[in-house]
This record gives C-alpha cells, structure tokens and sequence, in this order.
C-alpha cells in the first residue's frame, strides 16, 4: 500500500526532521561522524554576542559572612558623632532587622580611621592601606542592598538571584552563556579560605550549582590544600593509555544510550569524563605554584599550600590565564556579631594584600582590562550595636568593589545615608549588580534565558538595569 503525502505536509515533516538534526548536532557533533572529543568544548549559547565584551572572565572575591562597609569603605563621621546614643526610629520603624528586633536600637560609631587613596582621594579604613595604593583603578559601590537578612538565603540571592532552590548561579549562567576558553579545566571554579576572627561562614554546595541547567555548567569546587580535586590521581597500577581507554569504551556506550533516549544529561557525563581525563594531567600543574617566581609569592603574601585567601588569590590569577570563565573565592569568616573592632583587626591583612596584588599582577599581565574583579558578601552590618561592639546582618546598604574590564577606576558610586543604613544615591539592587556584569560580558540580561515550566528563566529574574555611571 502506497501512502501519498500533500506536498505541505512533505515538507513541513521533512523540515522539523532537519532541524531535530541541527539541534542534535549542535548539542553532540559526534553524531553527524565528528570527532568524538568535539562534544566536550560547550561553544556559548549566545552567538553572537549582544553587546561588545568588554570582560572575558570574572574573578569573584567573595567575603562571606558579610563585611561591615563601616570598618572597610563607607566612612560615616555623623554616625560617629552618634555614637552611643539612640538611633532615630525615623529610620529603623517598620524595618527589617535580624536579632535586633524589639532591643533598644544603639548608635556604633566607626571603629577604626579612614584615609584618603590615590588621586582619585577615594575614602578608605587605614586598615586597607594596600587596597588603598590601588584606588585609582577601582570603584567603590557604597549603595548595594539585598532582600534577604540571614546568611544562606542571602548567600542564595547573591549568587542565583532568586530564594528558590534549584537556579543556577551566576557562574553557571556564564559558563552557558559564553563557554570557557579552556578545555582542560572546568569554566567555573570555586575555592575555599577561612582566617582568624567571626565566625567561620558554611558555605553551601547549592550556591555553585547549575540549577535547570545541565551539570556540565555547575561550578567545581577545588582543594587549595591537600588534593586539589578528589581522586584526581589514577590507582596504583593504573596508567595514563588503560585510564583513556577505559574512559573511551564507557563515552561509547553512553553515546549509544544518547542516541536512543535524547537525555541532555547523557552527553554532560561523556563530557565529563573528557574533561575528568584531561584534568588528571592540568590540574597538578596548576597547583604547582613552585615555578612562580619568589617576588610574586611575596607580592601575594602567598604559601602555596596553606590554603589560604592570598594563594587562592594566586589560583585565581593562574585560572584566569588558563581560560576558566567564572573564579569565585569564597573568604568565610566576616560574620562579626561580637568584637567587630577587632575582627576587622584581624581580617584586613587577610584579604588587603591578596586583593592589591591580584589587580597588580593581572596588570603586569595583560590581564586587567578584560577581567572583571568584584569584592564583596551577601550583605553588610547594622550601624546600630549588638552586645555593646558587634554588628548584626544588615540589608539595606553596604558597599561591593569593583575593578577592570569595563569598571571606571577610581570613582565612589552611590551612597547610604549619614548613618550608613539605607542606600539613598544611585541605589544598586543585586539585579542590578548582575545585570551589569552580563553585559560586561557582552549579554544583555534579558535575552539570557532557559524554559521552565512554561517560562523563561533567567539570572536577574523580572527586575535589574545596567548600572551604566560605573562603566568606563
């Protein structure tokens, strides 16, 4: 029996079947006869890009716990006049506040000095002296504000833009909006520090994860102390060529399943197990840092393999000349309910060096115009006491840094008011922050989205402007 098709109907099936194709071949070119390690390097799901890149990676200097903008880059000389009497319930009244609620609200005046920096005069705590010799090439943001007061959700907003479990991060929106320029180490990666003074932050694995997206575009947290990825070396016995093909008989199979069920999540395993392969032989090198020079440890204040924020300072600078995409530095001990004078003592030279030297290293690279390097933590802390000389979560202004590809340097954007509690100039909401750094990256925010659900997804939700007075 002959079946006869209406020459409409013949070509609009035979077009859906060539597009399924193109899709399948975009996703996997391995299937059309390419070479099998083609499928591995992820080419951006933008293309071409929206706007001119003015940033090609990001390195993320995330002070978790939330750093007091009072004691590092906010100075407020009428808080310090108020110190010790009460604050006005003209700006507290009907205010979110964490564990101050229904306590006698007191004025804490600044607990340590600010200076002025470079050319530029930018206000500064004399605690940051070495931030400070770069204060021509960076711009303080002293008027960001969040929506959520306790640490993990905020954590959650800062990094997904949303409270709700399963968005990707901001690392992960990157690594699928551009790709990585490496195919030896994954787009985005994550380090860990903790110092002396707060309380040490947990930080949870959700915040790099790649929500809806696929897996492939999670971020890899990686050791900066001991092993640097969990078994990243073979077995006993196991050599380089038995490890390789056994990788390649399971990408096999896995391409054979692929072919049969159509599931995404296929193609992300072959995929990692490529880049698990290729890892094996990067990643030591990476981590060997004893070809770096004495002067540039010393510029860090770095020990390779102590784990810490100026060698991770130092990763971060190796990743970037490596291709990653996203580093994000997770420094977690900020949270200063108690003492704050003192654990600001102690947390400066932490990160004060590291930071300088990060920005003076990728300049004497080549490297600074087109990275975008942003300090900063989930929120800041009251302006008001608690327990006589700590501060308590606080959301409605604290200060970020920003610095390279795109920023304007040496430049104050923004303010809270004369107390330092709500941002009242050129206000800058976590969209907003994120929006910005997209189109940096040459994305315009808004064209950036996944399907979920029947809607479109995407990292700064419904809201976010391009903070354009920042922009060189």
């Amino acid at each position: 029996m002959t079946t006869h098709l209406q020459r409409r109907a013949f070509l609009g099936r035979t077009a859906a079947g060539l597009g399924l194709t193109a899709l399948n071949t975009l996703i996997d070119p391995g299937l059309l006869g390419a070479p099998a390690s083609t499928a591995a390097r992820w080419p951006g799901a933008v293309s071409p890009l929206h706007f001119t890149q003015k940033a090609k990676r990001v390195i993320f200097l995330y002070q978790a716990g939330g750093p007091s903008h009072l004691e590092t880059f906010d100075n407020k000389p009428k808080l310090a006049e108020m110190h010790g009497k009460p604050m006005p319930e003209s700006f507290t009244k009907g205010q979110q506040i964490a564990q101050l609620q229904g306590r006698p609200l007191i004025c804490f005046g600044p607990q340590h000095q600010f200076q002025r920096f470079g050319r530029s005069g930018q206000e500064i705590c004399g605690l940051f002296p070495k931030i400070g010799s770069v204060a021509d090439d960076i711009c303080i943001v002293r008027s960001m504000h969040t929506e959520q007061i306790n640490h993990d959700p905020a954590h959650t907003v800062m990094n997904t833009g949303s409270i709700l479990p399963g968005r990707p991060s901001m690392g992960s929106w990157l690594v699928y909006g551009l790709g990585a320029e490496t195919e030896d180490l994954p787009g985005f990666v994550v380090l860990m520090s903790s110092g002396r003074g707060g309380q040490n932050q947990p930080v949870a694995a959700r915040q790099w994860s790649a929500g809806m997206l696929p897996s492939r575009f999670q971020g890899v947290k990686m050791n900066s102390a001991g092993d640097p990825v969990l078994y990243i070396n073979n077995p006993n016995g196991l050599d380089a060529a038995v490890q390789k093909d056994s990788i390649d008989a399971i990408n096999a199979l896995n391409r054979m399943e692929h072919r049969t069920l159509r599931d995404p999540e296929i193609l992300t395993r072959v995929a990692q197990y490529e880049m698990a392969f290729r890892m094996q032989t990067s990643v030591p090198g990476l981590m060997d840092m004893s070809q770096e020079p004495q002067s540039i440890l010393d510029l860090y204040g770095a020990r390779p393999g102590d784990g810490s924020f100026a060698s991770n300072c130092l990763l971060a600078r190796r990743l970037a000349e490596r291709g990653v995409r996203f580093i994000q530095l997770y420094h977690r001990d900020w949270d200063h309910h108690g003492d704050v004078k003192v654990n600001v003592e102690l947390k400066a030279p932490e990160v004060d060096q590291a930071t300088a030297a990060l920005i003076t290293d990728l300049k004497q690279r080549g490297l600074f115009d087109d990275t975008l390097i942003v300090w900063g933590g989930e929120f800041g802390r009251t302006p008001m006491s608690q327990g006589g000389n700590g501060r308590d979560h606080h959301i409605k202004g604290f200060t970020y840094l920003l610095a390279g590809g795109g920023i304007k340097g040496g430049l104050t954007y923004g303010a809270t008011d004369d107390l330092g509690y709500a941002a009242v100039e050129d206000p800058v909401s976590v969209h907003d922050f994120h929006a910005t750094m997209l189109y940096l990256m040459g994305i315009d925010h808004k064209r950036l989205t996944v399907k979920q659900q029947g809607l479109d997804v995407r990292l700064t939700g419904i809201s976010g402007d391009v903070v354009r007075g920042i922009l060189s």
